[in-house]
């Protein structure tokens, strides 16, 4: 009952915080010079009188704050995000048509992320100023150190050189739809290698790290110390005692990761062609897309405050000493 009440509670300020959300994103829009239409003025085919129609049709001939109240209307009676200036179609549907690519990109590389960091950051708090642990440490800081889009060239190069290992782009083979169903299964995954990979490298080396240091912290409490003296398994010393209280505040980033996978997916997606989000939104901010551009910074919102929710859910599930009225 708690969890539910708190759930409804948060849910609740939700709603306030994408208003609030949602206006600004508008005015900071407004702000840029410019709008859509102002690349096809410089189009001396296209008439005055048919860029005046377009101004009307898309709603632009009407101020800043009226085109703001005319879609925040739809957004909440209808769900209705508006159409896509440059593809002429709802953006619902467009986002929608985009969105399970870039979440299955965004989940693989959590998961890959979380499997390889926590062990190896486990590794070298245990093996702390070992050969094994600076070894570990010095991948961290070139992992954190390149730029995504150098690790995204590097990728390429690879699968270049390494050609037909690994595919280039896209999500698909050629081939796709003649393959069965678990030969398209494995057709994806063998896209979503490089991609992943250059998605995950810079959140792995930060985890890694982070991990190594909030256990390097824990071990060193006394009750971890006391635990020892009891003549406890260092196993259960280790996983039971100190890894369920280092783990803490890494859960806390799963909010912040869960919102930062649609920024993220900007680079590896460009580079590898991969139909997703941050193509789609990348072309929209371009071309000064207004109704395309506000969805996507409404749905960052979204994976935001979800995020974090799921984080404190997940908080109380591993520690029942923690009380969600306190992490609010």
């Amino acid at each position: 009952m708690e969890n539910i009440l708190y759930i409804v509670k948060r849910l609740c300020q939700a709603i306030l915080t994408l208003f609030l959300a949602s206006a600004l994103c508008f005015t900071i829009i407004q702000l840029a010079p410019g709008d859509y239409l102002d690349t096809l003025k410089n189009n001396p085919q296209i008439s005055p009188e048919y860029l005046a129609q377009l101004q009307q049709q898309f709603g632009l001939d009407q101020p800043p704050i009226v085109q703001y109240w005319r879609w925040l209307v739809r957004v909440v009676t209808k769900l209705d995000f508006g159409r896509s200036f440059v593809y002429s179609r709802p953006v619902k549907a467009l986002l929608a048509e985009r969105i399970p690519a870039t979440l299955l990109l965004a989940i693989a590389s959590i998961i890959i992320t979380w499997a390889i960091a926590i062990p190896l950051g486990i590794i070298g708090a245990l093996k702390q100023n070992t050969l094994l642990d600076k070894t570990l440490r010095v991948l961290s800081y070139l992992g954190q150190g390149f730029p995504s889009f150098i690790t995204a060239l590097l990728l390429l190069f690879i699968a270049q050189f390494a050609s037909p290992l690994f595919p280039v782009g896209g999500m698909t083979s050629i081939n796709h739809a003649d393959f069965s169903q678990v030969g398209k299964i494995f057709d994806i995954g063998w896209h979503m290698i490089l991609p992943t990979i250059a998605l995950s490298i810079t959140s792995f080396a930060g985890l890694q790290r982070l991990t190594r240091g909030q256990l390097l912290d824990v071990l060193r409490q006394d009750y971890i110390q006391t635990a020892r003296a009891k003549g406890l398994p260092e196993n259960r010393v280790l996983y039971v005692h100190a890894l369920r209280n280092a783990i803490n505040p890494l859960i806390t980033l799963i909010g912040f990761e869960f919102a930062s996978l649609l920024g993220g997916s900007f680079i590896a997606e460009f580079f590898f062609n991969w139909p997703g989000l941050g193509r789609l939104i990348l072309e929209a901010v371009r071309a000064q897309d207004l109704y395309l551009v506000m969805a996507s910074l409404m749905m960052g919102a979204t994976m935001l405050i979800l995020g974090n929710l799921l984080a404190d859910l997940l908080l109380k599930a591993i520690d029942p000493r923690i009380k969600l009225a306190d992490l609010q």
